[in-house]
């Protein structure tokens, strides 16, 4: 029997797909997830698969249908419909002080600017160029917005030991974060994934529409394999 790649550290779905690795279909809780709902929170540990499962929605709202042939959702979704997609990370290197958040996030936003052929009026005001960056997209591709974080709670858990810029990192997040609530009725999804729970960083006050479903019996395999994958 020939044998396929294992995608051990590859967090990117057209790349799986694309090379031809193994792959556990996980398009199933993405779909109940987008029936179900409209916004949610994942907290799992770091290297299970959060960021493997978020690109997949990326992918899946964005309608790259080759990439989903043969997977279940293929003949479930409607691939006439392509929605602007809006992918913050904060996974990548260490934030160390507010200034270099704040940059951080401009980089993200300029990054989906680019990507969606979408301008801000003021780069500096980063919740203004967000709330832009949503309407805009609607806008533009004449469907609600989908937004995905990854490690939301990152540059906050890189400076746990160092109170007054864990504080600083948790207000300029609040500030991006707060932009989700407040443009709900132009959010089409979204999905926000961590290590922490966000009730414990106080980060996600008033966003009281977003289901976590990290022990959700439902979604409990959600990311990673099962042992009858593994078999």
């Amino acid at each position: 029997m020939m044998r396929k790649k294992l995608p051990i550290g590859i967090q990117t779905f057209a790349k799986i797909r694309g090379d031809d690795y193994y792959y556990v279909d996980k398009t199933p809780y993405a779909l109940r997830l987008i029936e179900s709902g409209s916004h949610y929170f994942l907290s799992r540990p770091r290297r299970f698969g959060k960021s493997l499962f978020l690109d997949t929605l990326a992918e899946l709202f964005a309608g790259n249908e080759p990439l989903f042939r043969g997977l279940y959702c293929h003949d479930k979704w409607d691939w006439g419909k392509k929605h602007p997609v809006i992918r913050i990370s904060f996974g990548g290197g260490r934030v160390q002080s507010r200034a270099e958040l704040d940059q951080r996030i401009r980089w993200n936003l300029e990054q989906n600017r680019e990507r969606l052929g979408i301008t801000c009026p003021n780069v500096d005001d980063i919740a203004g160029c967000f709330a832009n960056l949503i309407q805009a997209g609607e806008k533009r591709f004449d469907q609600r917005a989908v937004v995905l974080v990854d490690e939301y709670d990152k540059p906050i858990l890189d400076n746990l030991t160092e109170p007054e810029v864990a504080r600083a990192m948790r207000e300029g997040l609040r500030n991006l974060y707060s932009v989700i609530k407040d443009q709900d009725a132009h959010i089409r999804f979204a999905f926000l994934t961590g290590v922490s729970k966000f009730s414990k960083v106080s980060i996600f006050s008033g966003l009281n529409n977003l289901r976590d479903i990290t022990v959700s019996a439902e979604y409990s395999a959600i990311c990673g394999y099962t042992e009858a994958d593994v078999d």
